[in-house]
């Protein structure tokens, strides 16, 4: 762990730290599949020894989150995509074959999956354990070294962490470099043989902009505004529940949370009132339940209420959810979930990320409004549907382009192991998670092998007749 004071020193240290990851690993060589196996199961162990008190950290970090968020959040599907990791790395090391024309016959040809060498990891505060975990994981499963600075904004939580990977790998395969954006930036910028970072669309921009210099691949899993469309006349007690769940759960803090609701104009009143009723059978004590969490840091908070404020100030009717009458006081940092209506393109709401407890609620005549509106803004991380008639389903599939899809749900193709997580355009670049992770962590490549004898000797210097029948045949 490290924390080092200038800015000089930080890019002398973190240098000399990707070095020594980068000489080990031309030492070593690729791990087989049983380390990798091995690591990832000594990864999985250490966590669960330590899963109560990752709790109480994020919790003091965010001043307050339940534990059963922690758990369902963070927890539980490190350790499902662990599970998944290790069932598949042994098949997906296996050399593929590949076709090989006619002319280079009896020639064979293959792709190898190798590592990459060092993987930098850049993680964010709002999922502190899963959006650190699972790139390592998946850096650990394609057999790379890892360099992983978690936010400062989650101090407890970073040390903790830095402490159980410290005392499960050796630096030299695992480090943790924590600091403030100063070091951030300095570790943006080192030359990682892949860095993946986790974050806003405008960090995004700059960690980009620094792995540039150094012609650094990059996976970006930022955020963006996802829709939720809810089909016309649905009947909105099971979407309503889901909404609020996917919006409301760690107050919001989710980059793949619902960001606005398109609803019919004829269905709209019934959905505040749904809504309402949803939220509160989720939180029945209101910004003060146990499960309801509060927001990070007062920046945040702050920023959350000026998106209200000017909303309201430019003519959104907003509804803050009430709940029922002498219910304890709000601890703080809490914002109760809130509903905005009647928004404009001109409102900040309309054109930033909320990531808090808001739902601005569009209203749409018809399907194709709906999807124009969704089609009109850059593309979202995700993307949700509540439909019944499967025309509808197919419509807005092939009419959209987003992240990934939930279907009559929210949030829950992030847990889906074997689907690949990623964004497009101002939400992303690149995905990890299933097959599609190991392979962007891996290089590919190929091998050909030519046989002693082969039809490529009758296409070489001097050319003649052979030749000329040969390419003629090759070209008809």
């Amino acid at each position: 762990m490290m924390d080092p004071g200038s800015a000089a020193v930080d890019a002398q240290i973190l240098s000399e730290q990707l070095q020594a990851q980068r000489g080990a690993q031309h030492r070593d060589g690729a791990p087989p599949p049983a380390r990798r196996r091995s690591d990832l199961a000594r990864l999985r162990s250490a966590l669960l020894a330590r899963r109560e008190a990752f709790a109480r950290c994020i919790s003091a970090d965010f001043g307050h989150r339940s534990a059963y968020e922690t758990q369902l959040a963070d927890v539980l599907p490190v350790v499902h995509g662990i599970d998944y990791l290790r069932r598949h790395v042994r098949g997906w090391m296996r050399p593929e074959r590949r076709a090989v024309a006619l002319h280079f016959r009896p020639g064979r040809a293959r792709v190898i999956h190798q590592p990459l060498g060092v993987v930098g990891i850049i993680a964010p505060w709002n999922y502190p354990l899963a959006l650190s975990l699972m790139p390592l994981a998946t850096a650990i499963a394609a057999g790379n070294r890892a360099m992983l600075k978690p936010s400062e904004f989650t101090p407890a939580t970073s040390a903790l962490l830095a402490g159980m990977l410290a005392e499960t790998f050796p630096p030299e395969q695992v480090a943790v470099v924590t600091g403030d954006a100063a070091v951030g930036a300095a570790f943006a910028a080192l030359p990682f043989d892949h860095l993946v970072f986790t974050g806003s669309t405008e960090v995004g921009r700059r960690v980009m902009q620094s792995a540039s210099e150094h012609l650094v691949p990059v996976t970006l899993e930022l955020g963006g505004k996802s829709p939720v469309i809810i089909e016309r006349g649905l009947p909105l007690s099971g979407p309503s529940v889901s909404i609020a769940f996917g919006k409301l759960f760690n107050a919001g803090q989710t980059c793949i949370a619902p960001d606005y609701a398109l609803v019919h104009e004829a269905d709209l009143e019934a959905f505040v009132h749904s809504f309402a009723r949803a939220a509160r059978a989720l939180y029945p004590q209101g910004a003060a339940d146990p499960a309801y969490a509060s927001i990070i840091n007062d920046r945040h908070y702050e920023r959350l209420v000026a998106l209200l404020e000017d909303a309201r100030g430019r003519g959104a009717r907003v509804v803050e959810i009430e709940f029922t009458a002498g219910q304890p006081g709000r601890r703080a940092r809490t914002l109760a979930p809130t509903l905005v209506l009647d928004t404009t393109p001109a409102m900040t709401i309309s054109r930033t990320e909320i990531f808090g407890p808001i739902l601005p609620i569009v209203s749409y005549r018809t399907l194709e409004e709906a999807v124009a509106y969704v089609n009109e803004r850059p593309r979202p991380l995700a993307l949700y549907l509540f439909a019944r008639e499967a025309r509808v389903e197919r419509f807005v599939l092939e009419h959209t382009t987003s992240g990934n899809v939930t279907l009559n749900d929210t949030l829950l193709h992030f847990a889906q192991d074997d689907l690949p997580f990623g964004g497009i355009g101002a939400s992303g670049m690149g995905a990890y998670h299933g097959r599609e992770g190991f392979r962007a962590l891996s290089h590919a490549k190929g091998v050909f092998e030519q046989s002693r004898c082969n039809l490529t000797w009758l296409l070489r210097p001097p050319y003649g007749r052979t030749a000329d029948l040969l390419l003629r045949y090759l070209t008809r």
